[in-house]
């Protein structure tokens, strides 16, 4: 009997494995870590091992009829306009003109329409310019608390996001010159893929952790290490990377044409937490569109960097701000203060 009970529970372990087996493993060999969300700071231990009940749990994901897109512009600062694509209608009786640049927000992990990053951003953007701001809530993807089918969705999302800007420019006659792309966390990455799904090239990519410009605020870096998708220079005419959280929940090396390490790129005045660090990127981004602030000295490495002895190199550049540094390069360290304004100048 005890023989015959042994095999009956080996037998029921093998079906359960082989049920749901392990299709990948992220970049690192632990299979369980650590993962900080990009929405309330909160730790979750995350599984990195890609199983099948993960890809199923993706697949449910369809991101051309659950992401929504919100529209904000002067005439409508406040309270957003819906677009959704394929949908003219929407677009004709909306705030949307083709002769504004458009900027796009893509949060991160955990995150939707409503979170700090589009509430810092959007009304700093707006007072700066008079553009069409794109908040793209893309929570559907994202709110998944497994960290592996959050990292899949990201990838299935930037390219319904792609599809809806190709649809936006065929209709409204918007070049893809027009566009800045702003990205946070796992959105960082995101937007990198976006850039490279646009019909064109967009100026100007910011990520915060070309003739698309893209931003990249402070982008993930657990499980985008050796990823094939994770953001590129190439990604538009013009990339640039805030770290601000960097090793952590950020990115540590570089990413983009020009790279920035504030303080480093960890530990951030006036911060206790690597919520708050990992926070910094998309306030310091806010801060750069309305004042211009921020100057950063020119670095051989990143690592020289982190260890913040950047004194060799004559180079200065501004970070972050609406305008695209088309033809500037390299890593940049700079100094804030604790508690706004943050700038030194």
């Amino acid at each position: 009997m005890h023989i015959a009970v042994t095999l009956f529970c080996l037998f029921g372990i093998t079906s359960a494995v082989s049920a749901n087996p392990i299709l990948r493993k992220l970049d690192s060999e632990l299979r369980f870590q650590y993962v900080q969300d990009d929405a309330t700071g909160q730790h979750h231990l995350a599984d990195f091992w890609m199983s099948l009940s993960d890809l199923n749990e993706a697949a449910r994901y369809v991101p051309d009829a659950q992401n929504i897109y919100h529209l904000f512009t002067r005439q409508n600062p406040t309270v957003s306009h819906p677009l959704v694509i394929n949908n003219e209608a929407l677009l004709g009786v909306s705030s949307y003109s083709n002769n504004r640049r458009t900027i796009v927000l893509l949060h991160g992990w955990l995150d939707n329409a409503l979170s700090p990053f589009n509430n810092v951003l959007v009304p700093a953007i707006l007072q700066a310019e008079d553009a069409n701001v794109i908040v793209v809530d893309w929570s559907a993807g994202a709110g998944s608390i497994n960290y592996a089918t959050a990292m899949a969705n990201t990838i299935t999302s930037a390219d319904s996001v792609a599809r809806f800007i190709n649809w936006l420019n065929r209709i409204s006659g918007t070049m893809p010159v027009q566009y800045h792309i702003i990205g946070h966390g796992l959105g960082g990455h995101k937007a990198g893929i976006v850039g490279r799904r646009v019909d064109g090239t967009i100026t100007y990519i910011t990520e915060v952790d070309e003739n698309l410009r893209f931003t990249a605020l402070d982008p993930s870096m657990l499980g985008w290490i050796n990823h094939s998708d994770r953001f590129q220079p190439t990604d538009a005419l013009y990339t640039e990377v805030i770290h601000t959280n960097a090793g952590v929940n950020g990115y540590v090396a570089e990413l983009g044409d020009v790279d920035f390490y504030p303080n480093g790129g960890e530990l951030m005045p006036g911060c206790e937490s690597h919520a708050c660090d990992h926070a910094r990127s998309y306030f310091y981004m806010a801060e750069s569109i309305i004042s211009g602030g921020f100057t950063g000295t020119q670095c051989t490495s990143y690592l020289t960097a982190i260890l913040q002895t950047c004194s060799i190199l004559p180079g200065r550049l501004q970070m972050g701000g609406l305008q695209p540094k088309i033809g500037s390069s390299g890593v940049y360290l700079l100094f804030t203060n604790a508690a706004p304004p943050f700038s030194l100048g």
